[in-house]
């Protein structure tokens, strides 16, 4: 119920959201103005960290899919917004089980470090294709994510960022409450 209750204040983007409906209309990805919904803790919690006084204009996307692919052909549509300044953040959890936490028994379980571990790996070595099939290739992929939408962010920054792919570096490591809390940059 709190982060219902979170406001964050920046102002609307209603020029970047001309641009990226041009940019995605084409692909048949829905688009729909939701005016009064406010920004998900999704994107508010690592914008007040990064811009607490909110005086950057943003833009909230929400998902049309789940499927890796898809998401990173969306982020690929969207890198020309890079070349004019646009951040675009992929936000969620490197991992996010809530439920397996609570018999964790407290510390960081091992799937949560495995998994941070490997992905850390397959970043750094580019492999795009074991990070589409994360569900699959990596350890514990369905327990670190039984359910996707914290991780499949990663893939549309993925796409928007793909030329530069080689520039990747992880800025925040570490675990918070057992959940790995990895964020990765691209240029």
């Amino acid at each position: 119920e709190h982060y219902y209750q979170v406001r964050y204040g920046a102002p609307g983007a209603p020029k970047l959201a001309d641009d990226v409906r041009k940019l995605l209309r084409g692909a048949g990805t829905p688009v729909q103005d939701i005016p009064d919904r406010g920004l998900d803790h999704g994107a508010y919690v690592p914008l007040v960290e990064m811009f607490p006084e909110a005086d950057i204009p943003v833009l909230q996307i929400s998902m049309p899919t789940l499927d890796p692919q898809k998401l990173m052909a969306i982020g690929r549509k969207l890198a020309p917004l890079r070349d004019e300044g646009v951040l675009i953040v992929g936000s969620g959890f490197f991992t996010h089980n809530l439920a397996a936490l609570r018999h964790a028994g407290g510390g960081t379980p091992g799937w949560s470090a495995e998994f941070d571990d490997w992905g850390h790996q397959a970043l750094q070595a580019q492999d795009i294709d074991s990070l589409l099939d994360f569900e699959h290739a990596s350890p514990a992929g369905r327990l670190a994510h039984p359910r996707t939408e914290h991780f499949v962010p990663l893939f549309v920054t993925l796409g928007a960022a793909e030329a530069e792919l080689d520039q990747g570096r992880s800025v925040i490591d570490g675990f918070w409450m057992g959940l790995a809390k990895r964020s990765v940059q691209f240029g």
